[in-house]
């Protein structure tokens, strides 16, 4: 009885902050956007909208202008190598690669930094030209990892004059060349990477069939055989000392 008693206190209550929540008046939100006949207003506002526009992209521009999409690939294949299905988990492995790129993008990092945000936080540098300096070294790294086939790929399909020096490659060019460039290194390398659990697959399926044993999957075998050599060999050093020489 005291058990009811207390349920139906509880509804009771919850109905009636329901109905006192919906009751209270809601706050008001006007957006306004004033006309203005003075163009540097206009201006500004176009500046802060691109901001904003920037702000909403930056996830995007991280994953695809970095070094995370080689990173998050290959720890990918590791994982489908070993068959170890969801260890380690998603969660893990996009951190490790996000902590691994701003590791090997600091040096870049730096660069802009020094060269083009100082300069335009202490007002010295206007914002035209501290975006400029803050894109060469972002492309003077996009530049060493993107394949010349690839990069000239895109300059002929934008039907753009050929760029004489580096410093003419312009952005829209560069990284979708630089993409494919690093989907393509990053599958090389899952492909060195899946070999030596390919031949321990290889020789544990081999063992089952001639032993007559044809019925046990040959996972349930080979799944500790590569997780000793993995751990053996130091598996997760040697992946991430390769991944960042390659960048060297």
């Amino acid at each position: 009885m005291n058990k009811k008693v207390i349920l139906i206190s509880l509804i009771f209550l919850t109905v009636l902050f329901s109905q006192e929540v919906l009751a209270a008046p809601l706050p008001g939100i006007d957006l306004q956007v004033n006309p203005t006949d003075n163009p540097t207003e206009v201006v500004d506002s176009l500046k802060l909208l691109t901001i904003l526009t920037i702000i909403t992209l930056a996830p995007a521009l991280i994953m695809m202008m970095t070094s995370f999409t080689r990173i998050v690939i290959v720890l990918s294949f590791v994982r489908n190598a070993l068959a170890t299905q969801q260890s380690p988990p998603n969660q893990v492995l996009i951190g490790l690669a996000l902590f691994l790129t701003f590791f090997t993008m600091a040096p870049v990092y730096q660069d802009i930094k020094v060269n083009a945000l100082d300069p335009y936080v202490a007002g010295s540098l206007s914002q035209e030209d501290a975006l400029t300096r803050a894109s060469e070294p972002l492309k003077n790294f996009m530049m060493k990892q993107t394949r010349e086939k690839d990069l000239a790929l895109f300059v002929k399909m934008s039907k753009t004059p050929k760029p004489k020096t580096k410093e003419d490659v312009s952005l829209t060019v560069l990284v979708p060349a630089f993409i494919i460039s690093e989907l393509k290194t990053a599958f090389q390398m899952g492909f060195l990477i899946y070999i030596p659990f390919l031949v321990i697959d290889m020789v544990v399926a081999s063992t089952l069939m001639s032993m007559g044993m044809v019925m046990v999957p040959p996972i349930m075998i080979s799944l500790p055989f590569k997780l000793l050599l993995f751990v053996i060999t130091d598996g997760w050093f040697l992946v991430v000392k390769s991944l960042l020489e390659s960048f060297g």
